[in-house]
């Protein structure tokens, strides 16, 4: 170890389902040979924090890894802690190396990383996939380890991306979440039957399956297809399609064909002139975490369904968009992204029941869109009602019932962004009959990938973005576990950052932070952080060290 090196350091641990424990004596890890040793700049606390904190080692992404890497390798990673193990949360992070292993290739001491997080090519026994912050020990600490053999993904690139020195810690550390926001809408949707896939062709008594080899990728066939009577699916293997064509409008059998979607899947439903007639039990929580779709047509040519999936979720020219929880740290996210797009004809509606958070969004939000020329309302829907429909809808609260909703409102090619992430098994009633008539498209996604951050610290890197605008309060190590429980309580409007090397700061709101760091609270830019009080803060409260 460095002798600049401390042997210990501050740390929050989360040792059992809400048990969260600031550990001020935690060792600082020598790297082995493949390990690289970085200091935490600032981490920004995350609503999927909370989801680790009750669910623990339930939690998908805490599970053991089964897959993409060696048993034995595993082993060996000092920050490896699957089950039941102790961990430390954080996984939205700026980082400096400061320690590497003989072994390591490809990283330096001396280079500043934005950090991805999301390991997608290690599979873990819960159905989810490894991460930084879950099974692997995060960024809620001063010094934290990682593994070049996960940190490189199977393409060659990095998770650790490097960054210049010319943006505070707090606005390149908001990358992750913004990334997750960017991710949303620019994903790229699957608009054919998956070459080499899987495909299910359920035909009703009657009708004819019209249009299926039409539905096929350019890229080739799919590997196998099955056609079968609506009465022989229940026997299906859960899970084990690609594709699901359903030529037919029976509510009882689009249930069934529900389970059968596999991960990625599209399922289309052919109502040939007919309708179902009744709500359907829907899988809303895997559109977000499974990543499934819904298409269908009124018509009886499957390949029209296909043709209607958009490219990507991106917002469009003339929508009116609503976002349904815009107060909360996403939903400012996503009503700041969406009002800097440079699109004719936009407008934006954010709804919030919570008065303050709105006004909070309000001051940051309102003189972007009058910028960028567009029109935007935000409302507490109990007190103003909503009137019209909307051609895009985000969706910030993981309840299914939003989702129904937004059917109900949704004008003709509307796409419904299921952002929040309903838990996988959530099913909910959905009246598809308007759904298909109005071309909906539900869309979800969960993370974000190494591009997506890219794409996002290009924005903030070129003066289109300042991620800072989102930060609603800051901490040091001493109020860490406050600022957890606020994101639970939902008492803060924006994000929190926290900077590990700062020891004894409490959770200090940007309101109140004339009361504790005056010389700090003149550097902010009309009440937003700014990179000049970031470095205000660390010199007065001891952070250079």
């Amino acid at each position: 170890m460095a002798a600049s090196l401390p042997e210990t350091q501050y740390a929050v641990q989360l040792v059992g389902p809400d048990a969260l424990r600031l550990n001020t004596s935690k060792p600082v890890p020598t790297p082995g040979p493949h390990e690289i040793l970085v200091k935490v700049e600032a981490v920004g606390l995350c609503f999927s924090d909370l989801k680790l904190l009750k669910q623990f080692d339930k939690h998908a992404r805490k599970t053991e890894i089964i897959g993409g890497i060696e048993p034995e390798v595993l082993k060996g990673i000092q920050s490896y802690q699957p089950g039941g193990l102790p961990t430390v949360p954080g996984h939205e992070l700026v980082c400096r190396i400061v320690a590497i292993g003989d072994q390591v290739k490809q990283h330096q001491v001396g280079q500043r990383c934005l950090v991805q997080t999301d390991y997608r090519q290690l599979p873990t026994a819960g159905g989810s996939n490894a991460a930084f912050g879950y099974n692997f020990e995060g960024g809620l600490q001063e010094y934290t380890l990682l593994d070049e053999r996960v940190v490189i993904a199977p393409d060659g690139d990095r998770f650790l991306i490097p960054v210049g020195e010319d943006k505070s810690a707090s606005a390149v550390a908001l990358v992750e979440p913004w990334a997750c926001v960017e991710a949303s809408y620019v994903t790229r949707e699957r608009n054919t039957v998956k070459a080499g896939g899987r495909l299910l062709v359920v035909v009703a008594e009657g009708r004819q399956a019209k249009g299926v080899n039409e539905c096929f990728s350019p890229d080739g066939e799919p590997a196998e297809v099955q056609t079968l009577l609506p009465s022989a699916v229940a026997d299906l293997a859960d899970e084990s399609f690609d594709d699901i064509v359903y030529f037919g409008s029976d509510k009882a059998t689009i249930d069934v064909l529900n389970d059968k979607l596999a991960v990625g899947g599209i399922i289309n439903i052919v109502l040939g002139g007919r309708s179902i007639g009744q709500v359907v039990s829907v899988g809303v929580g895997r559109v977000h975490y499974g990543m499934t779709r819904w298409v269908g047509t009124v018509g009886d040519d499957a390949a029209e369904s296909y043709r209607h999936i958009p490219a990507t979720g991106e917002i469009r020219a003339n929508d009116r968009v609503l976002v349904v929880g815009a107060g909360g740290p996403m939903g400012q996210m996503h009503v700041i992204r969406n009002v800097c797009l440079t699109l004719s004809g936009l407008s934006v509606v954010g709804t919030d029941l919570d008065i303050p958070r709105i006004d909070s969004l309000r001051l940051k939000a309102e003189p972007m869109a009058k910028k960028n020329h567009v029109a935007l309302r935000l409302v507490n829907p109990q007190q103003e009602p909503l009137d019209g429909t909307f051609t895009y809808f985000a969706l910030m609260a993981p309840v299914g019932a939003l989702v129904a909703d937004a059917i109900q409102r949704a004008g003709e090619g509307a796409i419904i962004n299921i952002f929040a992430g309903i838990p996988a098994p959530v099913r909910q009633d959905l009246d598809l009959d308007a759904y298909i008539a109005k071309r909906g498209f539900l869309l979800g996604t969960s993370g974000s990938t190494i591009e997506d951050m890219r794409i996002v610290l290009r924005k903030v890197e070129g003066g289109q973005l300042d991620t800072n605008a989102s930060v609603d309060a800051i901490s040091g190590m001493a109020g860490a576990t406050d600022g957890i429980a606020a994101v639970e309580n939902r008492t803060l409007a924006g994000k929190i950052i926290v900077y590990p090397m700062l020891h004894d700061v409490g959770l200090i709101p940007l309101t109140e932070l004339h009361t504790r760091f005056p010389t700090v609270a003149e550097k902010l830019d009309h009440g937003k952080w700014t990179r000049a009080a970031e470095q205000e803060l660390l010199r007065v409260a001891g952070g250079n060290g």
